[in-house]
């Protein structure tokens, strides 16, 4: 309860800040993104294959299938999730038009690739890779919608956006769970296949375009360059 949240630096300087995706940092009231900082959820608050873990949901005796929040509220305890990406997209671009007058965070951690998988309609059997690839096309059809927005809204050179993954395939899942490459192992191992992921920053006027990094990187290291890039001072905040 005492760590401290990009969201919760950022509102120091006046930043409307958002989540719409999967939260997994504890499902109870005082756990969920409202109170670390965020002014608007919509999404699930764990992995979307934990339906049959015994726990309760504000006194019940089981997870519900799949409880999505708006806010604190629990407005559906079993959603379409072929859905999902598509109404966490609408949420977000309607988030950056609501804001587009004042900073702010959009935070979209997708529920997919995580098993176990759905599309919508419109992407069932849009790729040769299955239903992965199905789904990995959709999350690239919600970039592409967030950045679109970002360019006709006049904020595609005042953005920072970030794109990466919290680790590698899922190897014991087969087609369902990713591909490494020529990676050594997955999900997790500490060999790269299991650490090394994709990350693409795009930032006009300060990245590059076509540029690549060769450093090492990691998701740990977005708390602190996301609050010196908004001149937010850090003095007093435990981590």
């Amino acid at each position: 309860r005492e760590e401290t949240t990009i969201a919760e630096v950022l509102k120091r300087q006046n930043y409307a800040t958002g989540i719409f995706g999967k939260w997994h940092l504890g499902h109870k009231d005082e756990f969920l993104p409202l109170q670390h900082g965020f002014d608007e959820y919509y999404g699930i608050p764990y992995s979307n294959d934990m339906s049959s873990v015994t726990n309760d949901w504000k006194g019940a005796s089981l997870f519900p299938p799949i409880p999505l929040l708006d806010g604190n509220e629990l407005i559906d305890s079993e959603p379409d999730q072929s859905k999902l990406t598509q109404a966490y997209t609408k949420r977000s671009v309607d988030f950056i038009k609501r804001n587009k007058k004042n900073p702010f965070f959009l935070y979209v951690p997708h529920t997919f690739p995580h098993i176990p998988l759905f599309a919508s309609e419109e992407f069932k059997g849009s790729s040769l890779r299955g239903l992965f690839g199905d789904v990995v096309e959709e999350v690239d059809w919600s970039v592409g919608q967030i950045l679109k927005t970002l360019k006709e809204e006049g904020l595609e050179e005042n953005t920072l956006v970030i794109f990466t993954s919290d680790n590698g395939p899922w190897l014991t899942l087969g087609d369902t769970g990713g591909s490494a490459g020529l990676l050594h192992q997955g999900k997790g191992s500490t060999f790269e296949g299991g650490m090394r992921v994709p990350m693409i920053a795009k930032w006009a006027n300060h990245i590059p375009s076509g540029s690549t990094s060769y450093a090492l990187g990691s998701t740990m290291d977005l708390f602190n360059t996301i609050a010196s890039i908004s001149n937010t001072q850090l003095d007093g905040i435990e981590g």
